[in-house]
Protein backbone atom coordinates (compact mmCIF):
# COMPACT_ATOMS: atom_id res chain seq x y z
CA UNK A 1 0.00 0.00 0.00
CA UNK A 2 1.50 3.27 -1.13
CA UNK A 3 1.09 5.62 2.00
CA UNK A 4 2.16 9.48 2.09
CA UNK A 5 3.23 10.73 5.34
CA UNK A 6 2.42 14.66 6.22
CA UNK A 7 4.76 16.01 8.84
CA UNK A 8 3.91 17.72 12.00
CA UNK A 9 3.19 17.38 16.07
CA UNK A 10 2.68 13.89 16.69
CA UNK A 11 -1.28 13.85 18.11
CA UNK A 12 -0.88 9.68 18.02
CA UNK A 13 -0.92 7.42 14.63
CA UNK A 14 -3.40 8.48 12.19
CA UNK A 15 -4.20 7.12 9.23
CA UNK A 16 -6.58 8.24 6.56
CA UNK A 17 -8.27 6.20 3.84
CA UNK A 18 -9.12 8.42 1.32
CA UNK A 19 -10.00 8.91 -2.48
CA UNK A 20 -8.39 11.55 -4.77
CA UNK A 21 -11.88 13.05 -5.67
CA UNK A 22 -13.67 13.23 -3.17
CA UNK A 23 -13.86 16.69 -1.29
CA UNK A 24 -14.77 15.32 2.10
CA UNK A 25 -11.88 13.70 2.01
CA UNK A 26 -9.50 16.48 1.09
CA UNK A 27 -11.36 18.84 3.99
CA UNK A 28 -10.31 16.01 6.27
CA UNK A 29 -6.52 16.29 5.13
CA UNK A 30 -6.83 19.67 5.36
CA UNK A 31 -8.17 19.96 8.74
CA UNK A 32 -4.93 17.26 9.88
CA UNK A 33 -2.80 19.97 8.46
CA UNK A 34 -4.20 22.92 9.33
CA UNK A 35 -4.12 21.59 13.10
CA UNK A 36 -0.81 20.92 12.83
CA UNK A 37 -0.85 17.17 13.12
CA UNK A 38 1.46 14.60 11.98
CA UNK A 39 -0.59 11.45 9.75
CA UNK A 40 -0.82 9.14 7.14
CA UNK A 41 -2.81 8.98 3.99
CA UNK A 42 -3.56 6.73 1.14
CA UNK A 43 -5.85 7.12 -1.99
CA UNK A 44 -7.45 3.95 -1.67
CA UNK A 45 -8.90 5.10 -5.44
CA UNK A 46 -5.48 5.29 -6.92
CA UNK A 47 -4.31 1.31 -5.94
CA UNK A 48 -4.57 -1.16 -8.25
CA UNK A 49 -5.70 -5.26 -8.30
CA UNK A 50 -4.52 -6.77 -5.13
CA UNK A 51 -3.08 -4.10 -3.16
CA UNK A 52 -6.33 -2.64 -3.49
CA UNK A 53 -8.30 -5.44 -2.64
CA UNK A 54 -6.76 -5.64 0.37
CA UNK A 55 -6.53 -1.88 1.43
CA UNK A 56 -10.58 -2.22 1.28
CA UNK A 57 -10.52 -5.41 3.11
CA UNK A 58 -8.32 -3.53 6.39
CA UNK A 59 -10.82 -0.28 5.58
CA UNK A 60 -14.22 -2.79 6.07
CA UNK A 61 -12.89 -4.11 9.62
CA UNK A 62 -13.42 -0.97 10.76
CA UNK A 63 -15.87 0.83 8.58
CA UNK A 64 -18.04 -2.15 7.09
CA UNK A 65 -19.86 0.50 4.17
CA UNK A 66 -16.13 1.46 3.02
CA UNK A 67 -16.90 4.99 3.02
CA UNK A 68 -14.95 7.69 2.87
CA UNK A 69 -13.17 9.53 4.38
CA UNK A 70 -11.95 6.96 6.78
CA UNK A 71 -9.78 8.10 9.81
CA UNK A 72 -7.99 5.36 11.88
CA UNK A 73 -6.39 6.93 15.13
CA UNK A 74 -4.19 5.01 17.11
CA UNK A 75 -5.08 1.57 15.76
CA UNK A 76 -8.59 2.10 18.06
CA UNK A 77 -11.03 4.50 16.81
CA UNK A 78 -12.37 4.58 13.64
CA UNK A 79 -13.97 8.08 12.48
CA UNK A 80 -16.05 7.95 9.22
CA UNK A 81 -16.76 10.91 7.36
CA UNK A 82 -15.83 14.89 7.57
CA UNK A 83 -16.38 15.39 11.15
CA UNK A 84 -14.52 18.49 12.42
CA UNK A 85 -15.67 18.12 15.77
CA UNK A 86 -15.22 14.61 16.63
CA UNK A 87 -11.60 14.84 14.65
CA UNK A 88 -10.49 17.58 17.27
CA UNK A 89 -11.92 15.83 20.47
CA UNK A 90 -10.35 12.28 19.66
CA UNK A 91 -6.78 13.98 18.80
CA UNK A 92 -7.67 16.47 22.26
CA UNK A 93 -7.20 19.60 20.14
Amino acid sequence: MTIEHVGGKNAGKLLLYALSTCIWCRKTKQLLTDLGVEYDYVFVDLLDGQEKEQTIAVIEKWNPDCSFPTLVINDSKCIVGFKEKEIKEALKL
